[in-house]
């Protein structure tokens, strides 16, 4: 899998398509499954212990919106012409 993932470019928005709410960035069960899910390691703990999202590598698959409780996790596709570009390899 990371052969074909080394073709894979990203296109930075300035703009965060993915915003958590205060409810899931401290709801352990929630943050650890998301952690574990998410197939680009987007999802981590901070000093502070909150989950946050580091938006640049995600590989917008849509796990996360199956994982997290509804209404908790913010995500939309980033802005024409930014986001994931995926090369076949």
């Amino acid at each position: 899998m990371r052969k074909q993932l080394a073709y894979t470019q990203f296109k930075l928005d300035e703009n965060t398509h993915i915003k958590i709410t205060k409810e899931l960035a401290t709801d352990k069960e929630s943050s650890a499954a998301l952690i574990r899910c998410c197939p680009a390691g987007v999802y981590k703990i901070d000093k502070d212990g909150e989950l946050t999202a580091d938006y640049a590598g995600c590989l917008e698959c849509g796990t996360c919106l199956q994982i997290a409780p509804a209404g908790t996790l913010y995500w939309h596709y980033p802005s024409g012409g930014y986001g994931v570009s995926y090369r076949q390899g």
